[in-house]
């Protein structure tokens, strides 16, 4: 008697939790790619085409298909492979995990927007109909939005900045700039190591962002020196938000590889009345020199 045909359902699961063989994916996912966003430098932007019946390896091995030279990166350290469900992200084994948007896999499905973490470098994962217009727009918002934080880059904070500043003249209204650092951020990378500091500063800013209002600017100034932008923003709103800043960045968990880590930044504050034609830059050193101040004075407090 022939064989009845073999039920598989039972062993059917997700691409979550169990990689299938590269099979031809479906035609809307035929264009999908990996776009670096960070770190920055050359590679910032780069597209790595993704093939829809094999797998990409991702490595610090010269025989990867995408190469990275980062210590933080296993010599084969992640695949990204076509399968039914769409494509995946595997974690081959490696000394500092792969992540999904911040979350650690061993196998999940990529989702279009997706963020890739392999060591230190992230990419975005794109795979939508039109794969030319996102990639444009995708290097745009890498020319405004740190790929690190995905808040504000400098160039969109000095742009917002010079359009609440000729606003501020304008109607004579107040503007008030909160910059703030982390304290004592070297040793946290000399110590931890940079995974640590890219936690730290990823972390802080997702915590920020839920406090700052729509109107407001919270953007990344530069290494581990941040800014906020209250337009209207009087002195006294200045000081407030900055201790909330202050307060909540001190009081925030932080843990990395279940360690705890004690974290403290100093703020500085300038505002201006209105009327007072000023450029974003002297703005900012204005701020800077309080913050400077603030650093004297013995860090975790709000000078303004």
């Amino acid at each position: 008697m022939p064989e009845a045909p073999r039920d598989n359902a039972a062993e059917r699961t997700t691409a979550e939790t169990l990689c299938t063989p590269p099979r031809l994916v479906s035609a809307a996912c035929r264009d999908a790619c990996l776009v670096h966003i960070y770190p920055s430098g050359p590679s910032m932007g780069k597209r790595y085409p993704l093939s829809a019946t094999a797998a990409v390896v991702i490595g610090r091995g010269g025989d990867c298909a995408i190469h990275i030279d980062d210590h933080s990166v296993s010599r084969k350290h992640a695949r990204v492979e076509p399968t039914s469900q769409g494509y995946t992200a595997e974690d081959l084994g490696s000394t500092n995990g792969t992540f999904v948007n911040d979350n650690p896999v061993s196998c999940h499905v990529l989702r279009d927007g997706d963020y890739l973490r392999v060591g230190n470098c992230i990419y975005r994962f794109l795979a939508g109909g039109n794969i030319e217009a996102e990639y444009h727009e995708e290097i745009y918002r890498l020319a405004i939005i740190d790929g690190l934080t995905d808040i504000p880059n400098k160039r969109y904070l000095i742009e917002f900045l010079t359009r609440e500043l000729s606003r501020s003249v304008r109607h004579k209204r107040p503007i008030a700039l909160i910059m703030f650092d982390i304290d004592k951020f070297k040793a946290i990378n000399d110590d931890r190591g940079h995974l640590c500091g890219d936690y730290v500063l990823r972390e802080m800013a997702g915590r920020l962002k839920t406090v700052i209002r729509a109107e407001e600017l919270l953007a990344r100034y530069c290494g581990e020196e941040f800014a906020v932008v209250l337009p209207e923003g009087t002195h006294e709103d200045g000081m407030q938000v900055g201790e909330r800043v202050r307060a909540l960045v001190e009081a925030h968990p932080f843990r990395f590889d279940e360690v705890p880590i004690s974290l403290t930044v100093s703020v500085g504050v300038a505002c201006l009345t209105g009327g007072e034609e000023i450029t974003p830059e002297e703005l900012i050193d204005r701020a800077d020199a309080h913050l400077f101040e603030a650093k004297r004075m013995g860090r975790n407090r709000v000078v303004g």
